[in-house]
């Protein structure tokens, strides 16, 4: 009784929303499936039917995370969660990249286990249900889907593709020391709290956010592997290419280091060995070949490793902000601005500490360091800065 108005059950007065009963609400579901997408719309029916089919009497629901894709994915995605609440979708703006893409939909869970699986088919639905069984039965944090454990298969890799995974698979094993047979695996399921727990110490960058995990907890984990068969692509095109191999040496290199350095400076870093052979590639054609005077040839060469430095960390460190177009042009151009400052600054340190101690490859490494961190910082903020 309100003002002498009687209000029936779940009415509220003028002006304040209604409080619904409590049933009224849908609890959190057990399982969340994490599908980061991106140019996948003719998959996403399929995958919906195929994830309903797989999980009978398991409380799920889909989370589509797309990067904006051109092609509608996200809009086919919300279309279908209008009819079924156990369909979501994050639609990320100004945000790429698929480690970033897993992270943040399991971040946006509420369900005791959060799974990753691909948008595009190729990973068996069926596992599903026997990956939560695993992890229901208390003795495992970390269930991961092996295409090299017996009984699993890999044959729909590309052979490039299938070189690629079972070597970074074994320089993992051998320096690393993870037992897994398939770390480069992206078709996992974890204890929530498990993420929660390493989120801030994992990288956005990247493809393989289970390598990351792993390495990250340091051995703390209990991770279970079952077997499944990798099937072949039935729509759209692969997302993963050679730069996805740069990728995997940058997590390495920082997660040896302790994350000391972060992986997207170390991609940085070794653009800059990259950048340092297109230099010296270019310094001796213009001095050897086509007779150039050394300064003539030392500044072609500099000014073709600043454009060459541009162009591959552009593709590679930060391809999740990659300029193109006009903002192309205008990084060029700020590169080249802080490239030659770094330069300067490189010089002086080297001059610095040659004049402190006479040692003449630490004043060089330490100018070489000073530039490398100078051009880094820098280009991070007034270059691909964060949108």
């Amino acid at each position: 009784m309100t003002g002498g108005v009687r209000l029936r059950a779940g009415e509220a007065p003028a002006g304040r929303p209604a409080i619904r009963a409590a049933a009224e609400f849908r609890a959190a579901p057990e399982l969340t499936i994490v599908v980061p997408t991106l140019n996948e719309r003719d998959n996403v029916p399929d995958l919906v039917e195929r994830i309903g089919a797989a999980l009978p009497g398991i409380d799920w629901e889909l989370m589509f995370v797309d990067d904006d894709s051109p092609d509608g994915t996200a809009a086919t995605a919300k279309a279908m969660g209008g009819s079924d609440a156990r369909i979501r979708c994050i639609r990320r703006i100004g945000r790429r990249g698929l480690a970033g893409a897993c992270l943040e939909g399991m971040l946006a869970s509420q369900a005791r286990y959060v799974a990753v699986i691909d948008g595009d088919l190729q990973h068996d639905e069926a596992l599903l249900a026997p990956m939560v069984a695993a992890l229901r039965g208390g003795d495992t944090d970390v269930v991961v889907g092996s295409r090299y454990q017996a009984g699993g298969s890999a044959d729909a890799l590309t052979q490039s593709r299938l070189r690629t995974s079972r070597w970074a698979t074994a320089i993992t094993g051998s320096l690393l020391g993870t037992e897994l047979s398939d770390p480069m695996s992206g078709y996992f399921m974890a204890r929530r709290e498990v993420i929660e727990d390493l989120a801030p110490q994992l990288s956005t960058q990247g493809f393989k956010i289970l390598l990351d995990i792993v390495l990250t907890a340091r051995g703390r984990l209990r991770v279970a592997e079952l077997p499944y068969r990798f099937r072949p692509r039935l729509h759209g095109t692969s997302k993963l290419d050679s730069r996805v191999l740069l990728e995997f040496v940058g997590l390495l290199l920082a997660k040896a280091t302790n994350d000391l350095l972060g992986i997207r400076f170390v991609l940085f870093a070794l653009m800059g060995l990259i950048g340092l052979g297109a230099h010296f590639l270019v310094l001796a054609a213009s001095f050897e070949w086509l007779g150039l005077s050394f300064a003539a040839a030392q500044t072609s060469a500099t000014l073709a490793a600043i454009a060459a430095n541009f162009v591959l960390n552009n593709l590679v460190t930060y391809r999740d902000r990659r300029l193109t177009g006009r903002r192309f042009a205008t990084g060029l151009l700020r590169f080249y601005v802080v490239s030659l400052i770094g330069a300067v600054s490189n010089i002086g340190v080297g001059n610095w500490l040659f004049a402190s101690n006479g040692a003449w490859w630490l004043a060089g490494l330490g100018g070489a360091i000073m530039g490398v961190v100078w051009n880094y910082v820098v280009t991070s903020v007034f270059v691909w800065r964060s949108r």
